[in-house]
C-alpha cells in the first residue's frame, strides 16, 4: 500500500473538486520527488516507451512529448505512484474508500511550442465509467497559462455530456485508428466561446498538483515561454464506483484480454488496476 500522503486535502479543497471538477493542491508531495521525477522523465525521453508521442524529436524548442503507462516497467514511476502519497489525495478528492492506479502520463512541452492539446474530456477515451475517476497532474516545473498550464471549463463535469474523442491531425496514426470507432457528440470549440462559459486555470509551482475529474472539459495551450520547459506527471486513478467498460474506440493500453473482470463489473482487478490506497 502507498505511503501516507505528504499532506491531506482540506475540506475546502475537497468541496472545490466536487463542485467545480478541479482543485489546485499546493505543495502536495515531498520536494525530493521533484528532482527525482524530472531525472526519470529525461531518462524516459532518451529511451521512450511504446506509447510515446513526440512532435519534434531531439529538439529543445517547439517540441511536445507525452509518454504513458510507465509504472508497470519503470521503477521510478512505480515508486512515485505507490509511495508519494498522491493516491491518498485522489481518494480524498473523489470521496472514495480506495484508489486504484490505471496509468501514468508524462507531459513535456519545450519552450516556444505552439501546439495545443485540444479541448477534451478524459473519460470517453478510457474503458471505464463512473463518477469517482480522476487525475492528479503534478507540476514538476513552475507553470502558468503562458507556459501551457491547464485550463478547464468550470463545472463541466456535471453536464452529463459525453464528447467524442478525437486525435486532431492524427486520424491515420495508430492512435487515430482505434479512436475512430468512438461515439459521442462533438466537443465545442471553447476557445471561441469565451463569453459563454467560466474558465479556470492555475499558476503552479513545482510540487503543486491539479486534481481533476475525468468528465471535466479541459485543454492546455502552447508553451509560449522562450526559455521555460513545462514538465508534468499525471497519474490516473479509479475510485469505488469505477466500472470496466471496454467500448469500441477506447484506449488500447488495457483490454478485455488483460483483465479478469467482465464489462459492467467494478474495476476490482488487482493485477491490472492494483489498489494503491484504501481507508482503514
Amino acid at each position: 500500500m502507498a505511503d501516507i500522503a505528504y499532506r491531506d486535502l482540506t475540506d475546502a479543497e475537497i468541496e472545490s473538486y466536487q463542485a467545480e471538477g478541479v482543485v489546485l493542491a499546493k505543495q502536495c508531495v515531498d520536494p525530493s520527488w521533484i528532482d527525482r521525477m524530472i531525472k526519470a522523465i529525461d531518462g524516459q525521453l532518451a529511451n521512450p516507451g511504446e506509447w510515446v508521442q513526440d512532435t519534434n524529436p531531439g529538439s529543445t524548442q517547439g517540441r511536445f512529448i507525452h509518454d504513458r503507462y510507465l509504472w508497470p516497467t519503470v521503477s521510478d514511476f512505480r515508486d512515485y505512484a505507490f509511495d508519494s502519497g498522491v493516491a491518498q489525495l485522489a481518494a480524498q478528492a473523489m470521496r472514495s474508500n480506495t484508489a486504484r492506479i490505471y496509468f501514468d502520463h508524462v507531459f513535456v512541452k519545450e519552450p516556444n511550442t505552439d501546439e495545443e492539446f485540444f479541448w477534451h474530456q478524459d473519460l470517453p477515451y478510457w474503458p471505464f465509467k463512473g463518477t469517482q475517476i480522476c487525475s492528479v497532474w503534478l507540476s514538476l516545473t513552475d507553470t502558468d497559462l503562458e507556459s501551457s498550464g491547464l485550463e478547464f471549463v468550470r463545472g463541466s463535469h456535471t453536464w452529463n455530456k459525453w464528447y467524442k474523442p478525437v486525435i486532431p491531425g492524427g486520424e491515420d496514426t495508430e492512435l487515430g485508428k482505434w479512436i475512430s470507432a468512438s461515439e459521442g457528440e462533438d466537443i465545442p470549440d471553447f476557445n471561441r466561446l469565451r463569453d459563454d462559459y467560466e474558465f479556470l486555470t492555475f499558476e503552479t509551482k513545482a510540487g503543486d498538483a491539479v486534481i481533476f475529474n475525468t468528465a471535466i472539459a479541459h485543454t492546455s495551450h502552447g508553451n509560449h515561454s522562450p526559455d521555460r520547459r513545462r514538465i508534468a506527471l499525471s497519474t490516473r486513478w479509479l475510485g469505488d464506483d469505477a466500472r470496466w467498460d471496454p467500448r469500441m474506440g477506447t484506449d488500447p493500453i488495457v483490454t478485455q484480454d488483460d483483465v479478469c473482470i467482465e464489462p459492467g463489473e467494478l474495476a476490482r482487478d488487482d493485477s491490472a488496476f492494483p489498489i494503491v490506497w484504501q481507508s482503514q
